[in-house]
């Protein structure tokens, strides 16, 4: 029997007690009380619970909302389990009977699903402790919508508090036919950036607009002029997407404003066409502005959000080999470079290796009905992350449980043939 092999049933063994029931209710309540970034108070209370019992040594209130867990088990490697606790800003529209509680907030991206297989993974693997050697963090990450939770965590002292870890590992729920496990090796997910825009013009009476210099107009030719900047300044062959998200300018239909303001996104795989792309982005904007008189330069303000996220070839190519045993070879494929962003890596100290994988959770009846033939056009017709209608299947729960303990396993297992 192959090592992946082992590894795989040794998972099954692992799981082989879990408590469906126990957390699919875990993951209704999480789903019914969702939390916006750094406000995770209770999700964090319910995943320290959890931990406590099952026997680690747990940390609360790490960057303000974050949970950690430790169990030491005897020599070996250290491997960290991340999990991230927010939720969006978004009115839940699914009409599931276990549908949010709190108005405009919601799981619209899963991260109720992120914990429940954390706290689970984490159960599991305490509870088996004769299966393996070494210490196992788990961490139960704030604000990862936020762009700031995996950094609040580094710099509240995260790396050097706990147990530095050999490996780190980590999974996210998306859109597709509930039942697959994608790996990527290498570079799957993007950097983003966030960009702050004011324009300047000179407010006056909608009446009387030859004595502005109305920035609302100005700031409309800006954002038209920016969807040149991929179209015709980025390559076929590279990535980049540019996104107009919020345009905010003015109080009453007959009052032309002093200023408008844009907030714009960037993703990008490439440092060269990020700074390729920042620099179009100045040029249009100051360029707009001085051709429509303003009297005082823009302001172009980048914050930069997530890095690149590179998995460890080598770890990830294990790991999928492992889910191949566990799943079926037809559930693990290569997912491809995504321009989704993620913190996560911030999480592996310079030179550990990390790696992040995916967990398909769409309803076959939704799946099926979607049209569309190939992969990319039945995943562009079902709900997927950030959307209202996001609902993963709840056949999903045990199985991303078990990716995360065979994941884990792979590190740390007392391997029998």
């Amino acid at each position: 029997m192959s090592e992946p092999a082992v590894v795989a049933r040794l998972a099954r063994e692992v799981t082989s007690g879990l408590k469906t029931a126990d957390l699919e209710d875990f993951y209704r309540d999480l789903h019914r009380h969702p939390e916006l970034s750094f406000q995770e108070r209770r999700t964090a209370a319910r995943l320290a619970v959890r931990l406590r019992a099952a026997g680690y040594e747990v940390t609360e209130g790490v960057a303000r909302t974050g949970v950690v867990g430790v169990l030491a088990n005897g020599d070996g490697p250290v491997v960290w389990l991340r999990g991230d606790m927010d939720a969006l800003p978004v009115r839940e529209a699914t009409g599931l009977d276990y549908a949010s509680t709190v108005d405009g907030v919601m799981h619209a991206c899963g991260h109720d699903l992120h914990i429940t297989w954390l706290a689970g993974a984490a159960e599991a693997l305490a509870a088996a402790r004769e299966t393996w050697s070494g210490t196992l963090v788990v961490v139960g990450q704030p604000a990862e919508e936020a762009e700031g939770g995996a950094a609040a965590m580094v710099a509240d002292g995260v790396h050097e508090r706990f147990p530095r870890p050999d490996a780190v590992l980590g999974q996210h729920v998306t859109p597709g036919l509930a039942g697959f496990y994608p790996h990527t090796p290498g570079l799957t997910l993007s950097a983003s950036d966030d960009l702050e825009i004011v324009v300047h013009g000179v407010g006056g009476h909608g009446a009387r607009p030859e004595s502005t210099v109305d920035p609302v107009v100005t700031a409309a030719y800006v954002v038209t002029r920016l969807q040149t900047v991929v179209a015709r300044e980025v390559a076929a062959n590279e990535s980049a997407v540019l996104t107009v998200g919020q345009f905010h300018a003015g109080t009453k239909p007959n009052i032309i404003p002093a200023e408008a303001r844009l907030s714009l996104n960037l993703r990008t795989q490439d440092t060269r066409v990020r700074e390729r792309v920042l620099a179009a982005i100045r040029r249009i904007v100051e360029g707009e502005c001085a051709a429509a008189g303003c009297p005082v330069p823009p302001e172009v303000t980048v914050i930069p959000g997530y890095p690149v996220t590179v998995n460890d070839a080598a770890l990830d190519q294990e790991i999928a080999a492992v889910h191949r045993e566990l799943f079926g070879a037809h559930t693990v494929f290569d997912f491809g470079q995504a321009m989704g962003s993620e913190d996560f890596s911030l999480l592996a100290p310079e030179g550990v290796p990390y790696d992040y994988w995916y967990v398909t959770s769409t309803p076959a009846g939704v799946w099926e009905a979607a049209p569309g033939e190939e992969l990319a056009e039945k995943v562009a017709n079902v709900p997927g992350n950030h959307s209202p209608l996001f609902a993963p299947d709840l056949s999903v729960v045990v199985p991303g449980v078990q990716t995360l303990v065979s994941a884990a396993l792979s590190r740390l297992a007392r391997l029998r043939a």
